[in-house]
């Protein structure tokens, strides 16, 4: 905001008085009404200016009873209850707030249909590629083209990460590029996918449950076990007849396995993930990530 005032005080675009421009460390050296503010964060974004404001985490601006706050914005689709959010603290702090329902106080800073004609007309495209809005403000934009003579042919309506190739007598579709959210996991960028986060997501609604057992295959016995281990599913001191239970559950359910010679690792963990899965169904009607692990001794 800063750099875009800049340049157009400096295009003449914006007239602001010799004096009237002041630091944001000056402002103690005014009594409040004598300052306008005016900051980013009209769309409700947690780290802009605004919000910052609003929440008592800006270094140098804090709230006082009767502020005025005027938010000349109309929120983008989806950003509603961010703003909501916003204007509701910003009240709670004893401000008086004026937004779009309450006065007319905003002007869309999109081009109208009569400045879009204009532009059209000043600058005879030969290819055109409506842009920004959703699909539906780009196939209004596409007709309004048409309308001014532009053969429809000439005229491209792209979906997120479609390719328009381009030399000085043809333009054409070719081909798409993947777009899309990119994820930074510490020093990986885009490695984590959608089976990664599924599971981060499950296990932080539903937690784990790991149980380790020892077994002598040559004896074919139990020596060491079973031991059970949960985070974020039950607090286990406080669930000790279910840890028994479960305990329980699973000697007898390797104890099976090693009577019927089932002596494959990926059996015997996939008996006892069932067995203790409905067992915690049964009693608790919720179930968690449970991690079976057999150790050969």
């Amino acid at each position: 905001m800063e750099n875009v005032s800049a340049v157009a005080i400096e295009l003449g675009y914006l007239n602001i008085p010799d004096g009237y421009k002041i630091s944001i460390d000056d402002m103690e050296n005014y009594n409040n009404d004598e300052i306008t503010i005016i900051t980013t964060g009209s769309q409700g974004e947690a780290m802009a200016g605004l919000a910052r404001i609003a929440f008592d985490t800006h270094k140098k601006i804090k709230i006082k009873n009767n502020d005025l706050f005027i938010i000349s914005a109309s929120p983008i689709p989806g950003n509603d209850k961010l703003i909501s959010k916003v204007i509701n603290q910003l009240y709670r702090k004893g401000a008086e707030v004026i937004y779009k329902d309450l006065e007319a106080v905003h002007v869309s800073g999109h081009a109208y249909q009569e400045e879009l004609k204009l532009i059209h007309t000043l600058v005879h495209p030969k290819f055109f590629m409506p842009v920004h809005g959703e699909y539906r403000h780009l196939v209004h934009h596409k007709n309004l083209a048409a309308k001014l003579g532009m053969k429809k042919e000439n005229i491209f309506i792209l979906d997120n990460g479609e390719v328009l190739e381009l030399n000085k007598k043809t333009a054409k579709k070719n081909g798409k590029v993947r777009v899309g959210t990119v994820y930074v996991d510490g020093i990986g960028v885009g490695d984590v996918g959608n089976i990664v986060l599924r599971d981060r997501k499950y296990l932080a609604e539903n937690g784990m449950m790991t149980i380790v057992i020892g077994i002598d295959k040559e004896s074919k016995s139990i020596v060491a076990g079973p031991d059970i281990i949960t985070r974020g599913f039950i607090y286990a001191r406080e669930a000790t007849d279910l840890i028994d239970d479960v305990k329980t559950i699973v000697l007898n359910e390797v104890e099976k396995c090693l009577e019927n010679d089932v002596l494959e690792w990926s059996v015997m963990k996939s008996r006892v993930k069932k067995a203790v899965d409905r067992h915690l169904y049964v009693k608790l009607k919720r179930g968690t990530s449970i991690f079976p692990i057999i150790v050969e001794v």
